[in-house]
C-alpha cells in the first residue's frame, strides 16, 4: 500500500510498523514474551502515526512536535530490540533483526532531515 504523496518518510514508517505487528506476533506466539513485545508494538507503530500526523501539522512548529515524538519513538523501538537481543529473544544477527536495527536508524535520518526543512 502506497500513500498518495509518495512520501518516503510515511512509507518507510509504515513498512516498519507492518514488521513491527508481525514481529510481536512471533514473539507472543513463539516466546510467550508479552510485555517486551507489547512495548516494541507501540513504540514501532507509534512512529508512523506521528509521521501521519506531522503531514497535517497546522504549524511548522506542530510539524517539528509531531516528528519530534516520532523520532523519540523510533529510538525507543532500537532500545526494545537491543533488550530482546540482550536476553536471548532474538537474535543480533538474523537478517530480519539486522534489517529492523537498519531501517530505525534510516528513520531516523529522515525524520531529523524533516525537522530541518
Amino acid at each position: 500500500m502506497e500513500n498518495e504523496r509518495g512520501n518516503v518518510v510515511l512509507d518507510r514508517s509504515f513498512s516498519f510498523a507492518i514488521r513491527v505487528v508481525k514481529l510481536h506476533k512471533h514473539l507472543v506466539e513463539r516466546h510467550k514474551v508479552f510485555a517486551l513485545a507489547d512495548q516494541l508494538l507501540r513504540s514501532g507503530t507509534s512512529i508512523g502515526a506521528n509521521v501521519t500526523e506531522a503531514q497535517d501539522a497546522q504549524s511548522k512548529k506542530d510539524f517539528v512536535s509531531k516528528l519530534s515524538i516520532a523520532l523519540k519513538e523510533a529510538k525507543e523501538s532500537r532500545y526494545w530490540i537491543r533488550l530482546l537481543v540482550a536476553t536471548d529473544y532474538l537474535d543480533a544477527k538474523q537478517p530480519h533483526v539486522i534489517s529492523l536495527q537498519n531501517d530505525i536508524a534510516v528513520l531516523t535520518t529522515i525524520i531529523k532531515s524533516s525537522k530541518q526543512a
